[in-house]
């Protein structure tokens, strides 16, 4: 089953985490809001819980959002483990296109770091970083 359409199923091995009532609001924009969605979600992961993350009632989802949140949580987790214990539910399709975009944005960017800043620096000068 593809992760960006799960069908949440709760039990004592799995919890469902809405972003909205993380963030007490439907907008999820902010690099500091991914942060505390991210801890929630590594709670939830280092207990051994499996995660249906939903964003039920979500809007305006940004990239700096979303990347804040994945680039921590593959930082932190093996990707194994986070594709084997996280789902999305409650997302329209353009934001869950958006989330692979971020999480392979991510992926490449763990893999060699130095290649992104030899980027920025070629586009934006040494005194960039």
């Amino acid at each position: 089953m593809n992760r960006f359409i799960s069908l949440p199923t709760q039990n004592e091995s799995t919890v469902t985490i809405c972003v909205t009532d993380i963030l007490g609001d439907r907008f999820c924009i902010v690099c500091e809001d991914g942060k505390r969605v991210y801890e929630h979600v590594a709670t939830a992961l280092r207990a051994g819980k499996k995660v249906h993350l939903s964003f039920r009632g979500g809007e305006d989802i940004t990239s700096a959002f979303l990347a804040e949140a994945f680039s921590r949580l593959y930082t932190n987790f093996s990707e194994e483990y986070i594709e084997n214990s996280l789902t999305f539910t409650d997302i329209d399709p353009d934001d869950a296109a958006d989330i692979e975009c971020v999480i392979k944005d991510v992926k490449d960017y763990l893999n060699n770091p130095q290649q992104f800043k030899n980027a920025i620096i070629q586009a934006m000068g040494e005194d960039s970083i």
